[in-house]
């Protein structure tokens, strides 16, 4: 191999590195509050989520994530107007967030208020366009639902 080769198959090699480092997912540890209230959640224990989540939100009120999850495990547990506080708190804290918008959208369907759900997917639209997967979720929930 000469040295034009060689540089080209070490550059080769350190974008597949990168390209692989940039596929893996961060994970939350379970032994995090987050990670306890995403095990509640994957265990569909609403309750156990919820009272972990508030705690989290308290110690991180900065935390979009923490209200988009804490107002799901509210919305599965049908207290529709104290998720769509949770949510509204994680769209003023980042108003393009992906998961808010949808799970948002997704608890006015629930409630029977289509025009409300509908704005959350013109705003996912605009943000993601229509082949993001929250804006997908949404779209069918609404369709579903007519």
């Amino acid at each position: 191999m000469n040295l034009p080769q060689f540089f080209v198959a070490a550059i080769a090699l350190c974008m597949a590195t990168f390209t692989l480092a940039a596929d893996i997912s961060p994970r939350v540890p379970v032994n995090t509050e987050l990670g306890k209230a995403k095990a509640a959640i994957a265990a569909k224990d609403w309750v156990k989520a919820q009272t972990v989540l508030e705690s989290y939100v308290r110690a991180n009120p900065r935390s979009a994530d923490g209200f988009n999850l804490l107002g799901y495990s509210l919305r599965n547990q049908k207290q529709y107007d104290a998720s769509l506080v949770a949510y509204k708190q994680a769209l003023t804290l980042d108003p393009k967030h992906q998961g808010a918008h949808e799970y948002i959208g997704i608890a006015y369907v629930q409630m029977g208020q289509l025009d409300k759900a509908n704005e959350h997917l013109a705003s996912l639209e605009k943000i993601c366009s229509t082949s993001c997967e929250e804006y997908q979720d949404l779209k069918k929930a609404i369709a579903a639902a007519k």
